[in-house]
């Protein structure tokens, strides 16, 4: 296993690397407080919630197993040379079990708390049912030959899909409703700046080993902080610049519709019927 060239390089690279893991991390809270202050999940598209849980599960199961795993590491180095560095960090570890944790508190909230009229789709339970026996089929392809390192590779590019379709759904919701009050933009900026943490940590270990290799050897890892600030960007555009009137209109009108009385007077009612 190679070994780092230059020591700044290194810390440079833990730095962005725990940048990222913080970012990526804390991103999931403002979301989670919001939900709670409300007692609401009105907003939030709970496809959205769905989907990234399948999408951060397959994400651990990746990083987990190819950062524990010796036989693995060993099918990595022997696919792409002794030379080269496993591409997955110890934040990468941590941020993945992190996520999944905070994603199944997010899905409970939608379980207690107010939903309003909003469900899962169809179309979202189907995606993960189809991504689930896919994933259980080349467990049992890559038995025989114990073909590990393929295996996760698969779970690696489950993560990469269901990066690109979770955040769909959310964004044509936002589009639907002209608004994007209930769906929090700071999980939206964290996130943005984990993306930016997570490219730049790849690029200064390939700086330092002279070798793209762990772009492309870790493929799910650079797709998903290029999906990620994408749509990160496309939610920013629409919060801060498409429906920034609307998003004040709505909560002006849910401040009057909290301060009018549940029941109105007698006198109240006889005037408004003149």
């Amino acid at each position: 296993m190679a070994s780092w060239n230059s020591i700044p390089l290194e810390i440079t690279y833990d730095t962005f690397g725990w940048l990222a893991f913080f970012s990526w991390s804390i991103s999931f809270y403002p979301q989670v407080i919001l939900n709670f202050r409300r007692k609401s999940v009105v907003g939030l598209n709970f496809d959205f919630v769905l989907l990234n849980l399948t999408k951060h599960s397959s994400y651990m199961i990746y990083n987990v197993c190819l950062y524990f795993s010796p036989v693995i590491q060993r099918q990595y180095f022997e696919k792409y040379g002794s030379g080269e560095m496993i591409p997955v960090a110890a934040n990468d570890v941590a941020f993945s079990i992190h996520a999944v944790l905070l994603t199944a508190i997010t899905l409970f909230q939608i379980v207690i708390f107010d939903r309003g009229t909003q469900k899962v789709s169809k179309i979202s339970v189907g995606i993960i049912i189809a991504v689930w026996l896919i994933a259980a089929i080349c467990f049992f392809i890559a038995l025989p030959s114990q073909s590990w390192l393929w295996l996760i590779s698969i779970f690696n590019s489950i993560q990469v899909f269901m990066t690109v379709v979770k955040y769909i759904p959310q964004a044509v919701m936002n589009f639907a409703r002209k608004s994007t009050d209930g769906f929090s933009i700071g999980n939206i900026l964290l996130d943005f700046v984990g993306g930016l943490a997570n490219y730049a940590q790849m690029a200064v270990q390939s700086i330092d080993q002279n070798s793209w290799v762990n772009f492309y050897g870790n493929i799910g890892k650079t797709l998903l902080s290029l999906v990620s600030i994408f749509f990160d960007i496309i939610f920013m555009c629409q919060h801060y610049l498409l429906y920034p009137a609307k998003k004040a209109t709505f909560r002006s009108k849910l401040e009057r519709e909290g301060k009018e009385p549940l029941v109105k007077s007698l006198e109240e009612t006889a005037s408004e019927n003149v």
